[in-house]
């Protein structure tokens, strides 16, 4: 059985995993757990007392952006403009896709119970109540899925890794993406 942490113990672990999300980011996975503890404001003690591998402090990081991902769907799922919060959240998918592919090479998505191979349900749940609400709602295509929808988002992700001298590349592919995914009125023409 796990006791809860004390309040100054669980404000030590979350600058911790903020520092290491940050850190991660700005330098990949490797980035020095010295300087981690140092920006969190804590001992490397405190950092491996929380974290005993680097794996644990990865999967923090990376549950931390699962949760607010999470939390962003949840809050969107009440908004009046069910297409443009499934747009919103796509955008965050995408703005944390570099994270979640750095984080993924190093800590291993074959390892048991690692957040990685968990989380995947949860987010396509997410993503799904997103999807439906626009699709009932008629804007977005009823043929649209979130699985097609996570691997464009993915995509794009890719691409804006691949091309970082155009930081405005995400915009326009996401862009793209949404304004195809909106249902358009038929109107009995055919395009040619």
């Amino acid at each position: 059985m796990t006791r809860p942490l004390r309040a100054d113990a669980r404000r030590n672990r979350e600058r911790l995993v903020a520092e290491a999300g940050a850190a991660f980011l700005a330098h990949g996975t490797g980035a020095s757990l010295e300087e981690i503890a140092r920006r969190a404001g804590v001992g490397i003690g405190t950092l491996y007392r929380h974290f005993p591998r680097r794996e644990d402090l990865l999967d923090a990081v990376f549950q931390g952006e699962v949760d607010a991902l999470l939390d962003l769907g949840r809050e969107l799922a009440r908004a009046d403009d069910a297409f443009g919060a499934l747009g919103t959240w796509l955008r965050a998918v995408v703005d944390r896709h570099r994270a979640w592919q750095a984080i993924a090479a190093a800590s291993g998505q074959d390892r048991p119970n690692a957040t990685l191979a968990t989380s995947r349900i949860p987010v396509e749940q997410t993503g799904k109540t997103l999807l439906a609400r626009a699709q009932k709602a008629g804007e977005a295509h009823k043929s649209a899925t979130i699985a097609d929808l996570l691997r464009l988002a993915g995509a794009i992700g890719q691409a804006s890794d691949e091309t970082p001298d155009d930081p405005k590349l995400p915009d326009r592919l996401l862009h793209l993406v949404v304004e195809g995914l909106r249902a358009q009125p038929r109107t009995g023409k055919r395009a040619r």
